[in-house]
C-alpha cells in the first residue's frame, strides 16, 4: 500500500437529489479507510450515504444552486481548516468552477481553464470539440428552428437521438428528459418548439444501435495540464435502463482507441481533474464519444489496482501536494451496482457469465460498511412499495363502488316508452324510433 497522509479532510459536493448516488459512497469509503476525515453536502439527509461510518457528517445542501456558495462558506467554518473539494455531479462540477476564485484558501480544488467544465459538458460545445480534435462523435445537428429540426431527423435517419445541450437546465415536473429517442419528424419539431422551456439548444445525433459489446467508458484522474495521473477502460455488460443508462455491471477492460481519444482530449483541454467519458462502438467498430462527465463516474471504484488506489484518491494526493505512486492496473475487475443489476435482470438484461472473474467491486455491499447497503436494500424497497400502493390506488379507482348499479344499454320499443310518459304528453307526442338509453 502507497504512502498515504490524510492530513487534510475531503468534502464531496452532491447537488444532484439522487438518493441512490453509490459513487459518492464509493468516495467516502476509498478515503475514509485511508483515514481521511470525509464531509459530505447532500440533499435529504444523506440517503444511504448518511449511515457510512466512514463518513465524519452529512452537512444538508442548499435549496437551490444559487446558495451554494453560502452553504460551502457554512462547511468550511465548521471543519476549520481548507478540504479538498470533490464534486460528484454535473452540476457541482460547473457550480464548483464558477465559485473557484472565491472558494481559494477554503478549499483545495482541480485549476480548470475558465468555464471548463461546463464547456464540455455541454453537449452541443462537445460536439463542436471533437470536430476540431478530430475525436470520433455521432454525427450531430444542432437545428436553429422547428422546420430544420424536422428536415435534420429525416436526413440523419429514423429513429434519431435528440439531446439537450445543458440537461442541468432541465425543470423538475416538466416531463422533459435530457436524452429522448425520437421515431418521427414531427415528433423533433414538437420537441425543438420546447427549447425555450427547456432552457438550452436541442441536439439531433444520429442513432448508434446497441449491442452486447457496444458501451465502454473511460475514467481518468490529471494533474495539471492534463498529465494523467491514473486512467482506465472499460465496457458496459449490463445497463440499468437496459442498454440505455448507466453501468449496473461493468468490466475493466483496456483499449487502445478508447484510452488514446481519452488521454488525447485530456491534454487537448490541458484538463485537471476527474472525468468519466462514455464511448459507444459503431456498426464499423469506431469508437465514437457521446458524453463528456466533468467528475467522478459512479462506477470509478472499478479502477483500483491492488494497493488500493483510484481516481479519488489520486485527486487527493495530487491536491494535497503528495507525490501519487505509479498505477499498477488490475484489468478485468468487475463493478456491480447491486441494486440496477436486479433491475436490469427482470426486465430481461442478461447478467454476465463470468461475473466473478478478476475480483468485483460492489457499489453498495462492503464487510466492513455494512449499514449503507442495508438502508438501500430498506429505501430501494420502501420506494418501490410506494410505487405499487400508487398503482393499486389507480386501478381501484377504475372500479365503481360497491352498490352503485352499472350502466347498461337498454333497448326500448316506442310502444314501451309511450307506456312510461305521462298520459298528456302520449296523447301529441309523435312516435319515436327505437333508441339505445343509459340507465
Amino acid at each position: 500500500m502507497h504512502a498515504f497522509a490524510p492530513h487534510d479532510p475531503a468534502v464531496l459536493l452532491r447537488l444532484d437529489r439522487n438518493p441512490f448516488h453509490h459513487g459518492t459512497l464509493g468516495a467516502a469509503r476509498s478515503l475514509g479507510r485511508r483515514g481521511v476525515e470525509v464531509h459530505a453536502i447532500v440533499a435529504d439527509g444523506g440517503g444511504p450515504l448518511a449511515r457510512s461510518r466512514h463518513l465524519r457528517t452529512a452537512h444538508a445542501g442548499p435549496s437551490d444552486p444559487d446558495g451554494l456558495l453560502d452553504c460551502l462558506a457554512g462547511v468550511s467554518e465548521r471543519i476549520g481548516r481548507p478540504a479538498v473539494l470533490i464534486a460528484m455531479d454535473d452540476l457541482s462540477a460547473i457550480a464548483v468552477s464558477r465559485l473557484a476564485p472565491r472558494l481559494d484558501g477554503r478549499f483545495r480544488i482541480p485549476h480548470q481553464p475558465g468555464g471548463l467544465p461546463e464547456r464540455v459538458a455541454d453537449k452541443a460545445e462537445l460536439a463542436r470539440l471533437c470536430a476540431r480534435w478530430d475525436i470520433p462523435h455521432p454525427e450531430t445537428v444542432v437545428p436553429e428552428s422547428g422546420a430544420e429540426a424536422s428536415e435534420a431527423a429525416w436526413r440523419l435517419g429514423l429513429p434519431v437521438v435528440a439531446k439537450w445541450s445543458r440537461p442541468w437546465l432541465l425543470p423538475a415536473g416538466a416531463g422533459l428528459r435530457s436524452t429522448t429517442l425520437v421515431h418521427t419528424a414531427a415528433e423533433a419539431r414538437r420537441l425543438y418548439e420546447r427549447s425555450a422551456e427547456a432552457g438550452s439548444r436541442l441536439l439531433l445525433q444520429r442513432f448508434l444501435p446497441a449491442g452486447p459489446d457496444t458501451d465502454w467508458f473511460f475514467h481518468g484522474a490529471f494533474a495539471r495540464g492534463g498529465r494523467p495521473l491514473l486512467v482506465g477502460s472499460g465496457r458496459k455488460e449490463l445497463s440499468w435502463p437496459v442498454r440505455t443508462g448507466l453501468t449496473a455491471v461493468g468490466r475493466w477492460l483496456p483499449d487502445p482507441a478508447v484510452e488514446e481519444a481519452g488521454l488525447r482530449l485530456a491534454e487537448r483541454l490541458r484538463y485537471q481533474g476527474i472525468l468519466d467519458l462514455d464511448f459507444r462502438r459503431d456498426e464499423d467498430g469506431c469508437f465514437r464519444l457521446v458524453d463528456f462527465n466533468p467528475r467522478p463516474g459512479a462506477q470509478f471504484r472499478l479502477f483500483t489496482d491492488p494497493s488500493g488506489l483510484d481516481v479519488v484518491q489520486a485527486m487527493y494526493l495530487d491536491l494535497t501536494g503528495q507525490p501519487v505512486p505509479e498505477p499498477t492496473g488490475a484489468p478485468g475487475r468487475v463493478f456491480v451496482a447491486e441494486n440496477y443489476a436486479l433491475l436490469a435482470s427482470l426486465r430481461g438484461g442478461r447478467l454476465p457469465r463470468r461475473l466473478l472473474g478478476g475480483g468485483v467491486e460492489a457499489a453498495w455491499f462492503a464487510a466492513d460498511d455494512l449499514l449503507p447497503f442495508l438502508a438501500m436494500i430498506a429505501a430501494f424497497l420502501g420506494r418501490g412499495a410506494r410505487k405499487g400502493a400508487r398503482r393499486l390506488q389507480a386501478a381501484l379507482r377504475g372500479f365503481p363502488a360497491r352498490g352503485r348499479r352499472t350502466a347498461r344499454a337498454v333497448v326500448r320499443t316506442p310502444r314501451q316508452r309511450a307506456r312510461e310518459l305521462p298520459a298528456q304528453a302520449t296523447s301529441s307526442a309523435p312516435a319515436e324510433p327505437d333508441e339505445l338509453v343509459a340507465r
